[in-house]
């Protein structure tokens, strides 16, 4: 009792039952209001109270976390005498945590993409009697078989989002393009050559993204094109710079120049490709992408070869084989890259696309006995110099841009 009280005289205390006895000789309690205190709760009686909690809606669970502690009872839950909501799922949660991303595993991609079409490039030239074309149309087949139940799965659709379709034919036209092009490089001349030719992309990219993504091309730009012009000049070494004593090349010249042509043909293709595919982003499924590529390929394939009347079976059963091999590195490699585009930055992807040119050379040297000229591995340096400082450059301004926008 408050000071300057005295304690109630025992005719001023209210009849009834004046204490509860707890046990054997345990203290006294006064009852509260003239009314015994409530028994405490069992363990089933806990349950059955925390289900009702579960029940509450969100609003209220909010509008309870709002009051101050330690004021009334529980306001989601009407009658209770317990105190306000203390379970997990009562409290205000904070902002949902970001989805984690593992660091460098769009270039873990990129990297196992290279590999599985060099490999591919590697059973290509294996392959007698086939034509480049005909190959191509195996490897679209194996896609669109694989990619179906993808598709389906994912509940894609066939035809993509409205606005992104046009941009999804051309990625299949430019991509199955640039693929029967390479294919017959790689038919007509060493493995390294057209391969370095191709890795000439990025340049392009630059090129084509100035016209049609409006993105800023400088001198550095210009120097890097200059850089790999000079490269494929050095691998194709044309007669009238170099003489007519041409060594280093596989059958005859003509041969290597047209192959040198649908090298550089397929790197354009490639280039306008990446920068499609960079113009959709994350907005279409990575296997839709590749659908069209399939589709729109295999088209393109049959017509070509009812054109050139070049439609023949494989021979032999290792040829076989290695078709169906080529499809599905083929697969492979074009579902990483995909993934690899979509969640990291075009520059660093284009550094580690690099790793096309060291395959090429590796698995020339220890599966095809041939060993590179000089004047291929200096065309390789320039392009491949050229197109990791254009990839290095657009990757330091992107960053710049996005320092900007953050301050």
């Amino acid at each position: 009792r408050p000071a300057g009280h005295s304690a109630p005289s025992q005719r001023e205390l209210p009849a009834g039952p004046m204490v509860r006895h707890l046990g054997s000789g345990g203290a006294a309690a006064l009852p509260v209001g003239g009314r015994e205190p409530a028994p405490p709760r069992s363990e089933e009686e806990d349950a059955g109270a925390a289900g009702q909690h579960r029940q509450c809606q969100a609003g209220a669970m909010e509008a309870a976390g709002a009051r101050e502690p330690g004021g009334g009872g529980c306001s989601c839950c009407p009658g209770s005498s317990r105190p306000r909501c203390r379970l997990p799922w009562a409290r205000k949660t904070p902002g949902t945590k970001k989805k984690f991303a593992c660091p460098g595993l769009g270039l873990f991609y990129t990297i196992l993409s290279a590999f599985l079409f060099s490999v591919a490039s590697l059973f290509l030239k294996k392959i007698e009697d086939v034509h480049s074309v005909e190959i191509s149309a195996f490897r679209c087949v194996f896609q669109m078989a694989f990619v179906l139940p993808g598709l389906i799965y994912y509940k894609t659709g066939f035809l993509g989002p409205k606005g992104k379709q046009v941009f999804l034919f051309f990625r299949g036209f430019l991509g199955s393009g640039a693929m029967i092009l390479l294919y017959y490089a790689f038919q007509v001349m060493p493995l390294a050559d057209a391969t370095v030719i191709t890795f000439s992309s990025p340049v392009f990219t630059s090129l084509l993204a100035w016209i049609f993504l409006k993105e800023k091309y400088s001198l550095w730009d210009l120097l890097f094109t200059l850089f790999t012009i000079t490269g494929v000049v050095l691998i194709a070494r044309p007669p009238f710079l170099f003489g007519s004593n041409i060594t280093g090349i596989e059958g005859s010249y003509t041969n290597h120049l047209k192959g040198t042509i649908a090298a550089v043909i397929s790197a354009v293709s490639t280039a306008s490709t990446f920068v499609i595919l960079r113009k959709m982003g994350k907005s279409v499924h990575y296997f839709l992408s590749i659908w069209y590529y399939a589709v729109i390929g295999l088209i393109v394939c049959i017509v070509a070869l009812f054109v050139i009347d070049e439609w023949t079976l494989p021979y032999c059963g290792t040829d076989r084989f290695l078709l169906i091999l080529i499809g599905l590195l083929g697969l492979g490699g074009q579902i990483f890259l995909t993934k690899a585009l979509q969640i990291e930055k075009a520059g660093p992807v284009a550094i580690m696309k690099t790793m096309d040119v060291v395959f090429a050379f590796i698995l020339q040297i220890l599966f095809l006995n041939h060993l590179p000229t000089w004047w291929t591995v200096g065309g390789a340096l320039c392009v491949v110099a050229s197109s990791s400082g254009t990839a290095i450059r657009k990757w330091q301004q992107n960053s710049k841009k996005a320092k900007e926008n953050e301050i």
